[in-house]
């Protein structure tokens, strides 16, 4: 069975480009297997790549939504997936696509077919119209990476053909198809990302740090009250991430820098070795203390990076740390952290309150606030002025 492709009837001449030729005597030919699903027929082909543009087109961006079958494309999303697989030819993996056919199709069950007839060839005639009900991103990256690398035009994707039923169906398709899409937390998409080195880090250090070995949440990006875990990972990730911003230097010289602030900010917060000791709950210390919310790892990272960047070293890290001893990093202390990483008593993960909790940190270590960080002070005080 061969790729598929478009085909002349008369002459039996393939012809992948050629989309003048929209005639009753042309159609697309596509080797499928044949299913059923809530008592209508679909299909499951391969399609090369390079087919992919010029079969599924995307005309819909001026229609109003009810007129739609799917989203507006978000042209921001694509230089990014293109990317992936350009720089990743010989790892990617793209999920199939769906698509709803507009037009008469026919299916020839294969001479040597031996599963029910469920195998053969899907024919459409090029005059056809084809609706993608899912993965419409999909398939402009690929148009995207095609520019990059025209060798990757003869890989395939896998096809799932729906016959339309009109828009009304498209839509609901849609709708269903994205129904129970969950999107993977950040913390399961650091665990398993082999490709990013800092996720690699970020593995390591916890796993070798006597101060998160046990205590990170590597699954979820949010823990329950009860849970035993102190940190998530993605909150680790992040913070490590503006740590070691620009710092030059190979992956075990970033490792050693990393493991040896964290371990330092550990001394200098006693509540997260009494949770390891099993003197404090986990969720005791998260529940009455911010130190240990992704706000306020953030905040550490951002204060060990201007650390850093004002020469300090991981031998000097304990003498410059040791005014956080001092911090009450308690939530009932308002004065300090109403407004700044909690609102209304509840702790705040938006970008003005990480600056302005990071303000507190530097401050304390008696490091200086650049612009944006005067900024956002100013503004906090003149908002605490106000009647």
């Amino acid at each position: 069975m061969t790729n598929s492709a478009v085909v002349d009837h008369k002459h039996n001449l393939p012809d992948p480009s050629d989309r003048s030729a929209a005639v009753g005597a042309f159609e697309y030919v596509f080797p499928a297997i044949r299913g059923v699903q809530a008592g209508r027929e679909f299909f499951v082909s391969m399609c090369p790549l390079r087919l992919i543009p010029k079969v599924f087109l995307f005309d819909e961006d001026e229609l109003v939504p009810e007129l739609r079958a799917q989203r507006v494309l978000n042209r921001g999303r694509l230089p990014e997936m293109a990317r992936y697989i350009v720089d990743n030819p010989d790892s990617y993996v793209f999920s199939a696509l769906t698509a709803s056919i507009d037009g008469e199709v026919r299916f020839e069950v294969s001479e040597h077919a031996s599963h029910a007839e469920r195998m053969g060839l899907l024919r459409v005639p090029m005059t056809a119209r084809f609706v993608i009900n899912d993965g419409q991103h999909r398939r402009a990256a690929i148009d995207l990476a095609l520019h990059e690398r025209p060798e990757l035009a003869d890989e395939s994707i896998a096809i799932v053909f729906f016959l339309d039923a009109g828009l009304e169906r498209s839509q609901q398709m849609f709708a269903d198809l994205n129904r129970y899409a969950v999107r993977p937390s950040t913390s399961i998409g650091v665990l398993y990302d082999h490709r990013d080195d800092l996720a690699e880090l970020t593995r390591v250090v916890v796993l070798k740090s006597p101060v998160f070995r046990d205590l990170v949440e590597m699954e979820r990006s949010t823990l329950a009250k009860r849970s035993r875990k102190l940190f998530t990972l993605s909150a680790i990730y992040g913070a490590t991430k503006i740590l070691l911003a620009g710092h030059p230097g190979d992956s075990d010289e970033r490792e050693a820098l990393a493991r040896a602030y964290w371990e330092a900010i550990a001394d200098v917060i006693p509540d997260w070795h009494a949770v390891r000791a099993r003197k404090l709950s986990a969720g005791e210390v998260r529940g009455d203390f911010i130190h240990s919310h992704g706000i306020a790892l953030q905040a550490l990272g951002r204060a060990g990076h201007a650390l850093i960047e004002s020469g300090a070293t991981p031998q000097t890290f304990g003498e410059r740390l040791a005014p956080l001893r001092e911090l009450d990093w308690s939530r009932s202390n308002a004065a300090v952290w109403e407004g700044r990483a909690l609102i209304g008593g509840r702790v705040s993960k938006a970008s003005q309150n990480v600056v302005l909790t990071t303000n507190v940190v530097l401050t304390t270590l008696q490091l200086p606030l650049n612009d944006e960080q005067q900024q956002a002070e100013h503004a906090l005080q003149r908002g605490r002025e106000r009647p």
